[in-house]
């Protein structure tokens, strides 16, 4: 009894602590140093509706949308709940197919040429909001299309919406998909 006393008093001090003080702190901290980021990287539309996170990818399927890289968790969608690879590698017959069909999608919808490999093979998380500044160049003929816009016109479009390395140095320049589409509804 003499050693359980210390230790329940311990046990509730540490649960206040680690459960309670110390999160309510960082929350708080972050909410006041980094706003945007703690609320998610929220989008929000011209009539100010959140629309969905710049961290988070979303599904685009109609011909007047630039397509985003392919979910790996199809079943999901871009629901982070179900976020994960597939750890399909290329010698996995399942994979080899899924990658075919994707592509015979793309080709099937107008798009000629070298496809870029994120517009055909998934991101690690699954989740990945962007795509490389060639899957979108590909896809200006059929937005271009559907939209009856010029192709000079998306093409400016995707430039002003690319997004550097970060730091520099850091991975390769993007263009996140959904401030992408966003913009085209302007």
């Amino acid at each position: 009894m003499k050693e359980l006393k210390p230790a329940i008093l311990m046990l509730i001090i540490f649960t206040i602590l680690c459960g309670g003080i110390y999160p309510a702190v960082v929350t708080g901290i972050a909410q006041a140093v980094f706003p945007k980021q703690a609320k998610g990287s929220l989008i929000t539309d011209a009539r100010g509706r959140e629309v969905g996170s710049t961290l988070i990818g979303q599904p685009f399927s109609g011909p007047k949308y630039f397509w985003p890289r392919p979910s790996a968790t199809p079943e999901f969608g871009y629901n982070p709940a179900g976020s994960g690879g597939s750890n399909a590698g290329p010698a996995n017959p399942a994979y080899l197919k899924t990658v075919g069909e994707r592509i015979k999608a793309l080709r099937d919808a107008g798009i000629k040429g070298s496809i870029p490999a994120d517009l055909v093979q998934a991101s690690a998380s699954g989740l990945d909001p962007h795509i490389s500044p060639e899957a979108a160049k590909v896809q200006i003929p059929r937005v271009a299309r559907a939209r009856g816009m010029s192709a000079g016109a998306l093409s400016r479009l995707i430039a002003a919406h690319t997004e550097d390395r970060q730091l520099g140095f850091l991975g390769e320049p993007r263009i996140n998909v959904l401030a992408l589409n966003l913009a085209l509804e302007h």
